[in-house]
């Protein structure tokens, strides 16, 4: 089809939580709020983290980014800085965003993209809280062990329109449980509750190889008797 293309890509949707209230209730106000926001916090952040706005609906984004690390960054950058933004501000005029990001293939046409990877970033958006992001596990498998942000495994939820359930992953505003001391690990197991004892292996100091044997058994036995405890 011509000028229709395909693409793997990060997408990122957000909305500002109850825009019709805030609107009913201040729509001047509301307005330039948002206004003041995007241009000093998310057009520079936009910018910092190499993101495209894919389209602006009155109180949504659609954003595309390169990279999954980008994207991840980005709306953590802004989740923070709008917490501190609202500080001073009535609950009740806060501008408050949810976030959902997901890796997916989608339809590029003209200056708008489609296809199930944009559903799936819309419907995380809608299920997070105010303040919070929400991602797909293709996105924290990308970014677990390249970024000290916290996520939550929320388990797999059932998302509208989507054939396969899609495993949720929830930003908890803290860094990362740090890892334990194997820098730069891929995949390191998490350190279970209980103590672990590690047994190394005896080293035969007899130069006798018969004599092999005898240090291997000495550390199987130890294993194997402290594993009874």
């Amino acid at each position: 089809e011509e000028g229709v293309e395909r693409r793997l890509t990060t997408i990122l949707a957000s909305d500002v939580v109850g825009y019709s209230r805030l609107m009913a209730a201040d729509e001047a106000g509301t307005l330039a709020s948002l206004k003041a926001h995007r241009r000093e916090l998310i057009e520079p952040k936009t910018v910092e983290y190499h993101g495209r706005v894919v389209k602006l609906m009155g109180d949504g984004t659609l954003m595309e980014f390169g990279s999954v690390v980008d994207a991840v960054n980005f709306a953590a950058d802004v989740q923070r800085a709008m917490a501190l933004r609202n500080t001073d501000v009535p609950e009740d005029q806060r501008i408050t965003y949810r976030i959902g990001i997901n890796i997916g293939d989608i339809i590029v046409e003209g200056d708008d993209i489609y296809g199930d990877g944009v559903n799936v970033a819309a419907r995380l958006q809608a299920m997070a809280e105010p303040g919070g992001i929400y991602v797909s596990a293709n996105v924290f498998e990308q970014v677990r062990h390249r970024l000290d942000i916290g996520f939550e495994d929320l388990g797999e939820r059932e998302v509208k329109n989507i054939a396969e359930p899609v495993r949720v992953y929830r930003w908890t505003g803290a860094a990362a449980e740090p890892m334990p001391d194997t820098a730069g690990a891929e995949g390191a197991l998490p350190l279970p509750d209980k103590p672990s004892i590690a047994v190394l292996p005896f080293v035969n100091m007899s130069g006798d190889p018969e004599q092999e044997y005898f240090s291997d058994g000495i550390t199987e036995d130890i294993i194997t008797d402290l594993s009874k405890l």
